[in-house]
């Protein structure tokens, strides 16, 4: 039995009209304190979660974690981090040896079945029924959770996903990308409020992520919570709320991503020159400035956290040494920028 079909087989538990169904308003209909305190609520809380496998390597060291309500976090790592590693212990996939994880207050191990339903796990690998139809692997996948049959339902997620005329076909005939496709549509059929995307844009092309994209905030606005690991940093950077960084089986940083670029963002002034330098002059040496090879051009690198930029001084001290430029412009650290530094200074 495949690790995801285990994690999707179990006794029908899914009570419609229980709490678990329901749906929070989408965040523009509820009062401002009232929807921000719901976003504060923690809907994933991981504590000293540690994972060693019988080869004695150990994937997770004593990992702390809290996702809040309606976020979309975005977990980063290198290859062979503990990303995916982690993912399965709250999907209930992969035993951890130490810790305790909780979905929307359900312990994972003591009341799995509660917390199983609120999940829904999109996998990095292509695991599909591949005699089956479309139609009919998406909604056997809603079944396994106990939900009622829901026709509406199930073709609002296929066409979303541009799927609704493959819905007939046999899942062996599909490309990549629209296995992918229906890898997502599984992930949705029996509506979770916590969602994983593990590198679910891997692979595929263009018009999928943005179909993909367009999804997770329509998804994100009706309070699921979305986790997203990815190595395609920019859409990071323009998705997330928040942003972990996971090295070694360690989680390093967790912070909001606007906080994270001004804290550790640094910024560059590109000067252009009316006329080329063989070198930086001695009286500009202090400032720290980088030379282009064909001379054209000085860069400042500053940093956005300081009293002062320095930039003043800089430009009395060029007037001062005669040198002039005819255009500047400043460049901001992209989150990717941040990413292989923190990851870089781990030994």
């Amino acid at each position: 039995m495949s690790r995801l079909f285990a994690f999707l087989r179990c006794d029908p538990f899914w009570t419609p009209g229980g709490d678990a169904d329901k749906v929070s308003p989408p965040a523009g209909l509820a009062p401002p304190a009232e929807e921000q305190e719901r976003l504060m609520q923690p809907v994933i809380e991981i504590s000293g979660l540690s994972k060693t496998y019988d080869t004695g390597f150990q994937a997770l060291k004593r990992v702390d974690l809290t996702i809040r309500q309606g976020e979309i976090f975005a977990l980063l790592g290198p290859n062979g981090a503990g990303k995916t590693t982690l993912i399965s212990i709250v999907c209930g996939l992969v035993r951890a040896s130490t810790g305790t994880v909780l979905a929307g207050g359900h312990d994972i191990v003591r009341d799995y079945r509660a917390a199983r339903r609120l999940i829904g796990l999109v996998p990095q690998e292509l695991t599909t029924e591949a005699f089956e139809t479309v139609w009919a692997t998406v909604s056997f996948s809603r079944g396994l959770f106990g939900k009622p049959r829901d026709p509406a339902l199930i073709e609002r997620i296929l066409r979303d996903l541009s799927l609704w005329d493959k819905k007939d076909q046999k899942i062996r005939t599909l490309s990549g990308g629209m296995k992918r496709r229906v890898l997502i549509a599984k992930a949705l059929a029996h509506e979770p409020r916590i969602l994983f995307l593990d590198e679910p844009t891997a692979g595929v092309d263009v018009e999928l992520r943005r179909d993909m994209w367009r999804l997770v905030q329509r998804l994100r606005e009706t309070g699921v919570t979305i986790i997203l690991t990815t190595h395609y940093i920019d859409e990071a950077e323009e998705m997330a709320d928040r942003v972990g960084v996971i090295s070694k089986g360690e989680i390093i940083l967790v912070e909001e991503k606007a906080e994270l670029m001004r804290k550790m963002g640094r910024k560059q002034l590109k000067l252009v020159l009316q006329s080329p330098l063989g070198t930086v002059p001695e009286a500009l040496a202090g400032h720290g400035l980088a030379l282009s090879a064909d001379g054209c051009e000085l860069v400042y690198t500053y940093d956005t956290r300081g009293e002062r930029t320095g930039i003043t001084s800089l430009l009395r001290d060029l007037a001062a040494a005669g040198i002039r430029f005819r255009d500047l412009q400043t460049s901001q650290s992209s989150l990717e920028d941040i990413f292989v530094g923190l990851v870089g200074e781990r030994p």
